[in-house]
């Protein structure tokens, strides 16, 4: 089954909990948590994915893109996350292969199909290689991992991720620009 994680990060932020409640028939929140250090936009924090918690009964899917996420992971867990993902080359420069040690640990691997920090950006097609290197990996070592893209998802890139392996999609100007958000939502389930 394709798992639909909308991004936040398009929502209307002095709207946060009506535009949450907008996306019930998601499977995840997304919430991009940006420090302007490891990528060049500050957004939210501990404070908002607690406030946000109450508002939806949906996992919430926290993306860390900050600099030494272990610092926060507990907090961010304590704040309401459900999922936490975060960059294996958050401290030091890695590769595809850097995450395979804790693919054995891992719920979901999430790989970017953007550059990291700012929404609305086009999809990365090149990245589907890797995608598919990684479903492969999972396939063999832990078939239960969720496979999840972020960036530049829309009913027609939707299609490329799926084929790729991509099973947890997320999607914020795709979803939260949409005129009806539900069959958004159902479309890009493929």
């Amino acid at each position: 089954m394709i798992k639909i994680s909308p991004s936040i990060l398009s929502a209307d932020f002095a709207n946060l909990e009506r535009d949450i409640r907008r996306i019930g028939t998601a499977d995840y929140v997304h919430v991009d948590v940006m420090d302007g250090l490891f990528v060049p936009n500050i957004t939210i924090g501990i404070p908002v994915v607690k406030a946000i918690r109450p508002t939806t009964d949906l996992p919430l899917d926290v993306h860390l893109m900050i600099e030494r996420p272990v610092r926060y992971v507990e907090q961010f867990c304590d704040a309401g996350a459900d999922i936490v993902t975060v960059h294996v080359e958050a401290d030091t420069q890695e590769n595809t292969e850097a995450a395979l040690p804790f693919l054995s640990q891992c719920d979901i691997l999430l790989v970017m199909t953007v550059e990291p920090g700012f929404g609305g950006q086009a999809f990365m097609a090149d990245m589907m290689p890797k995608l598919r290197q990684i479903r492969q990996w999972i396939d063999e070592q832990n078939p239960g991992c969720e496979l999840e893209v972020d960036g530049g998802i829309d009913p027609v890139t939707c299609r490329t991720a799926i084929a790729s392996g991509a099973n947890v999609l997320v999607a914020g100007s795709a979803v939260y620009k949409a005129a009806d958000i539900p069959q958004r939502i159902k479309e890009l389930r493929g």
